[in-house]
């Protein structure tokens, strides 16, 4: 006979199981000189909280080993589609490399682009583009990528970069309507699209004005390079890639396919064939244009400058190759060729592997957590406590950022928590005699479930666009102001009165409402 957890164990498991995790990652230097935690790969403490969930599930709770596999499979299967695009993006990122797309986008935006503007930029260029595609995954690949060498070579902060690169990237996934969670959010909810698009609107564009505000200020006092640095970076890039305008091509199609709403493995898969056919086109051999889709690529001449230590050699390099480049010491040489040869060493379905073990491993934890119940528990438990409309979004939104932190998926963080609070939205009426609409729910569950599913390591997002952009989630993520402020600024307009949205229900149901409340004060 199974047994349901009770809310004192369903707590306890949580707790340890975040206990296990974070010990197993975090490597945290005491004042002692003792190390707290064991800096382990997350897939290993991730692991071992999987493992003492199901001996909970099995041994105390007495379920079937049989349901808890099935449990796994099945949040498993639920991300089968981002693991697949995860694989297609690896061999996207190698091969326009290696056809030079990347190499021509930071070129000619270490052109255009100022320190002063720069993060600024990167959020409004992010936000175009994921409200093109419908997808921050895409973003981040692509031109994420390249603004993330920009900033190298404008000799700014990659975290704060990645941290305002990933705010616009998750404003545009959130509101455009080509996004799955966009289009998931209001199905699990019962609202319609476009009326939750545009509740959204109240409390996303504030923050992303917000956002942009800060992303001014940061850039006016951000110190950059010197011209010289910009100059070298562009004429190692020249040596390494064929630099020229037809690497617009890939990028274009994948935006002219998304603004045709066309899926995005099939977009992706567009964009990857471009840059094949550009790489033959410009001298590869059909053979080394295929390989880097599974294994990457790896710079050759840029590994070589990383190398150079005298200025007898930085001058012998400058002389065969024309470099041009006066007044660069061989320790700037070196320095930038290893920030290229890093930046562009990268891509490939191999450089997944890692990504897509962490996601199974994470989402066989959520599935554990589910079939044994102890979100539902805990999740019951606060809504007994909801006493007003700011006290159930509060409890939607906390609910949702647990799904990312327990269940390590964006969709489930979604679909769990909405499972959860349907019934308190449809059922409850408040004390105005109306019932909050549907887009409460919905605007509410991608508030927190979308946006913080980034800044949480080992969830399936924050895995993927650390490993991306190559900049680990922790740093970037006091940066993601966009994705932190929204369940904050939510919340507030929440408790202020403003942007709430309700039920329009017909005049007998309104009446039965009444009725209904009429009854329960009587009770009472």
């Amino acid at each position: 006979m199974c047994r349901r957890p009770g809310l004192l164990l369903s707590i306890f498991v949580l707790c340890i199981s975040a206990l296990i995790v974070t010990f197993g990652v975090v490597d945290v230097e005491l004042s002692s000189g003792a190390h707290f935690g064991l800096g382990l790969p997350a897939q290993v403490p991730l692991l071992f909280a999987t493992i003492f969930a199901a001996l909970v599930g099995v041994f105390y709770l007495k379920l079937n080993w049989g349901d808890l596999e099935k449990g796994m499979a099945g949040a498993i299967q639920v991300s089968i589609q981002a693991i697949i695009i995860l694989i297609l993006v690896g061999c996207l990122v190698g091969s326009w490399i290696q056809s030079g797309v990347v190499a021509t986008m930071i070129y000619y935006g270490l052109e255009i682009m100022s320190p002063r503007y720069f993060y600024l930029a990167s959020l409004l260029i992010s936000v175009v583009v994921a409200l093109a595609t419908g997808c921050c995954w895409t973003t981040s690949s692509t031109v994420g990528v390249a603004l993330i060498g920009i900033s190298a070579g404008l000799g700014l902060p990659l975290p704060i970069a990645a941290g305002f690169i990933i705010s616009g990237a998750y404003f545009g996934d959130k509101i455009s309507p080509l996004s799955d969670t966009t289009n998931l959010a209001p199905a699990v909810a019962g609202s319609e699209l476009f009326e939750h698009v545009r509740a959204m609107m109240w409390t996303t564009v504030p923050t992303l004005i917000i956002t942009a505000i800060i992303a001014f200020v940061m850039g006016n006092t951000a110190q950059g390079s010197d011209g010289g640095r910009i100059a070298l970076i562009q004429s190692m890039m020249k040596i390494e890639f064929n630099i020229s305008l037809w690497a617009f091509i890939p990028p274009m199609i994948i935006l002219v396919m998304a603004a045709m709403k066309i899926p995005a493995i099939p977009g992706i898969v567009a964009g990857v064939t471009a840059s094949l056919i550009l790489s033959v086109v410009r001298g590869s051999t059909a053979h080394e244009a295929m390989e880097v889709l599974f294994s990457g690529y790896v710079p050759e001449t840029l590994g070589k400058f990383a190398e150079v230590t005298s200025p007898e050699a930085l001058a012998e390099i400058s002389k065969n190759l024309s470099l041009g480049i006066s007044s660069i010491t061989p320790e700037v040489f070196s320095q930038v060729g290893g920030l290229l040869t890093q930046l562009f060493t990268r891509g490939g379905m191999t450089s997944m592997l890692e990504t897509v073990c962490l996601i199974v491993v994470a989402l066989s934890l959520g599935g554990i957590m589910e079939v044994c119940g102890f979100l539902d528990v805990i999740l019951n438990a606060l809504m007994r406590h909801v006493k007003s409309v700011t006290g159930l979004i509060a409890s939607v939104l906390a609910a949702a950022f647990m799904g990312n932190v327990f269940l390590s998926e964006q969709y489930l963080s979604i679909i769990v928590p909405g499972r959860m609070f349907k019934r308190a939205f449809d059922e409850r009426v408040w004390p105005n005699g109306k019932k909050l609409a549907p887009v409460m729910l919905s605007r509410s569950l991608e508030d927190s479930g979308t946006m913080t599913s980034v800044l949480v390591p080992w969830n399936t997002c924050g895995v993927y666009v650390s490993s991306v952009l190559g900049v680990a989630t922790l740093d970037y993520l006091p940066y993601c102001f966009m994705n932190w402020l929204n369940p904050f600024v939510a919340l507030g307009l929440t408790a202020l009165g403003i942007a709430i949205i309700w039920k329009d229900e017909p005049a007998a149901e309104k009446e039965s409402s009444t009725e209904e409340i009429l009854i329960a004060e009587a009770a009472i």
